[in-house]
């Protein structure tokens, strides 16, 4: 019996060994794929993080203008019918007027936060860690900003607080300003994601049912 194939014969095992041969190429190419996934997740949440923090650095900075220019050395101005109190003080402490004296501390504690926050980014996989981190580092740097550049000198520089609730000059509750509040924000939606097992990678912790015996 002849074993020589007819040339239709042959082009159809042609045919059937490049299917093969590209079937086996294919899987190659998937893992590059792949990978641009990620990056363009994570260039997007670089984009989030700091779209909010320049967002509240801008208002921060905005505000604290418009009040020393306008309200610094005048009596504080009533709004929402005594909700709140627009009062400019100078803080030389933290937030709230904590740890008033240790103005150079608290600069380079901020510095610190806000280089942590840069080295994290990169990392994050989670919208809400991006948000939560952008509303503390535009705050933190909010805050910096005053420390280095306002009176009485860099590091020594006081903050300018000029939001107080429910009476003015702060008698119920320290008077902050809005790099306090994004701060604040910030922090609590960190802790919230935290506790509902959601870290800053993506990675989501679910707690295992106990198994009944």
């Amino acid at each position: 019996m002849s074993t020589e194939q007819s040339p239709q014969e042959q082009s159809s095992a042609e045919q059937a060994d490049a299917g093969s041969t590209a079937a086996e190429r294919a899987p190659e190419t998937q893992p590059e794929a792949a990978d641009e996934s990620p990056r363009d997740g994570s260039r997007k949440l670089l984009a989030l993080l700091g779209g909010v923090a320049v967002v509240a650095l801008g208002i921060d900075i905005v505000t604290k203008i418009a009040v020393v220019a306008n309200l610094e050395g005048h009596a504080p101005v009533r709004l929402l019918g005594g909700v709140l109190y627009l009062d400019v003080l100078r803080n030389p402490g933290a937030a709230f007027s904590l740890a008033t004296g240790m103005t150079w501390l608290l600069a380079l504690l901020a510095i610190a936060v806000v280089g942590v926050i840069i080295w994290l980014a990169p990392k994050l996989r989670s919208p809400g860690w991006a948000v939560g981190l952008g509303l503390v580092l535009g705050g933190a740097c909010g805050n910096l900003v005053d420390r280095i550049f306002r009176a009485p000198g860099p590091l020594q520089g006081h903050v300018v607080d000029f939001l107080s609730v429910f009476a003015p000059g702060g008698a119920i509750w320290p008077v902050f300003n809005v790099a306090d509040s994004c701060i604040v924000c910030g922090g609590i939606l960190v802790v919230l994601l935290s506790l509902m097992g959601r870290d800053y990678d993506g990675t989501v912790h679910r707690k295992k049912k106990a198994v009944a015996s």
